[in-house]
């Protein structure tokens, strides 16, 4: 049986520590004299007391936890995060729809980075912040972030809430225990993200905007605190290669970057994914520079090295930051950004999309069979890293990746149902759930989704948090199985 009272227990907890997060925003309302800090102060208390009441309210016979308590936790703190998280959307100075608040706080918290602001110039500093904040917290995970700051879960499902929440196909384990896994991750992620807050400083941006774009880029949300984006500092070649840098980074597996850390240097030499992940990169780079010269886009050096660069680690990574002469490059590269946007960087990253890992398991299996049809009798197996993959995990990655596409089908229509047009309805779907928020300028919205119908809003926000959880994770609690005893 599901353990409700445990995990109304552990919610209570999370919830404390959301209250705590939100307690920063407060703090840039009242340097910068905004009156914002009232409703961010309101919500911390709100949350705060709501966290204490399931915390030591809810008294469970039994602290183990289940597979299924770890599905089923997963997917509701994504969602009870995003409904507390949106309440000072609805009571700031430039108040937002509650559709419009949740849409925003779903798409911060699965870093997706698609907005309703239409002036982004005009929110306070502490809806910055927040913004900022909400895909930082989910570019490593909610639950990531507990295991690592409440080590009693160690014993009670933190291994089934390790790999329901971590995007990837297998979960290793980095040190012994799960909880010293998590704090190792979330070390490694706590200094990039002070790395490149100083770098960004050191630059042409401010401390404030130093800290939103260091919390954008490393968590692969995008979210900005400028209307313009990176276009505000489209001339500064030093903020564009610090982001690709990060960016870049921030796509990578951070157990592989824990092993590089720890003197194991082969171990990125012998990654397989980690290899296409680059070769990708550099593929890309060629055809994207190619074509700008072709179509007779060539304005400086930066036009065919920094830019068509920062725009493919951007959009593979799934951060969404863009060039401000992105649009001008014609159809082609508009094809291959959604070639970009389906890949995703490598699994074990803070970005979305399919994942290269499971892309390689399908053109490796892909070429299995086009030899079986030849050679029927042949024994072939999938190779990754050196190590024979086993036939079910195959399957597994031939099923996500099918579904992944009928998710992208079913939510483009479902949109069409309101009224949005064919193709800005596709590549909506498409963009939400692999958590890119690309589709502002490409689909004619502009900067915002804002003039979406509440409906697709609610579709949308569906999306980015199956993609969020990569699938699974949120489709086996719609099952019958799952709650059959």
């Amino acid at each position: 049986m599901i353990n409700f009272r445990q995990l109304m227990r552990i919610m209570g907890w999370l919830l404390m520590i959301e209250a705590g997060f939100m307690l920063f925003p407060v703090i840039a309302c009242l340097s910068y004299g905004e009156s914002d800090w009232k409703p961010f102060a309101g919500t911390s208390l709100l949350t705060l007391v709501v966290g204490l009441l399931l915390a030591f309210r809810a008294k469970p016979t039994s602290h183990i936890m289940g597979k299924r308590d770890g599905f089923l936790l997963t997917a509701m703190v994504w969602i009870v995060f995003s409904i507390f998280g949106l309440i000072p959307f609805l009571f700031c100075s430039d108040p937002l729809s509650y559709s419009d608040a949740f849409f925003e706080a779903m798409s911060g918290f699965t870093t997706t980075g698609a907005s309703v602001i239409n002036s982004v110039g005009e929110m306070s500093h502490g809806i910055h912040l927040w913004r900022a904040m909400m895909q930082w917290i989910g570019g490593m995970g909610i639950i990531l972030f507990t295991l690592a700051v409440i080590p009693m879960l160690n014993h009670s499902g933190g291994m089934q809430m390790f790999n329901a929440e971590v995007t990837g196909i297998t979960h290793d384990k980095i040190r012994p225990r799960i909880s010293q896994t998590a704090k190792s991750l979330w070390f490694i992620y706590l200094m990039l993200t002070f790395l490149l807050i100083v770098l960004l400083w050191l630059g042409p941006m401010d401390l404030f905007n130093s800290i939103c774009h260091a919390f954008g880029a490393i968590s692969t949300g995008g979210y900005s605190s400028n209307s313009s984006g990176i276009a505000a500092w489209h001339d500064s070649v030093y903020v564009k290669s610090v982001l690709i840098m990060f960016m870049f980074l921030g796509g990578v597996n951070f157990g592989l970057i824990f092993k590089t850390l720890q003197g194991d240097f082969s171990a990125l030499r012998r990654n397989d994914v980690f290899r296409t992940y680059v070769g990708v990169i550099t593929f890309m780079l060629i055809l994207f520079s190619t074509t700008i010269l072709v179509r007779g886009q060539y304005t400086d050096w930066q036009s065919v090295t920094i830019d068509p660069l920062f725009q493919i680690v951007s959009t593979i990574t799934s951060t969404g930051f863009t060039v401000n002469n992105f649009e001008s490059w014609g159809p082609f590269i508009l094809a291959l950004t959604f070639v970009l946007m389906f890949f995703g960087a490598c699994a074990g990253s803070t970005s979305g999309g399919a994942k290269i890992d499971r892309i390689l398991y399908l053109f490796k299996n892909s070429k299995n069979e086009l030899y079986r049809c030849l050679y029927p009798n042949a024994v072939l197996s999938v190779k990754v890293n050196g190590r024979v993959v086993n036939p079910d995990l195959v399957s597994k990655v031939i099923a996500f990746l099918c579904i992944y596409m009928l998710l992208i089908v079913g939510g483009g229509m479902s949109l069409t149902l309101f009224d949005v047009p064919i193709v800005d309805a596709f590549f909506s779907s498409f963009s939400c759930l692999s958590n890119t928020g690309l589709g502002a300028g490409v689909t004619g919205y502009g900067n915002s989704y804002d003039i979406l119908p509440d409906a697709a809003k609610w579709i949308l926000s569906s999306l980015m948090l199956i993609g969020r959880l990569e699938i699974f994770t949120v489709l086996v609690i719609l099952t019958p199985s799952f709650w059959r005893h």
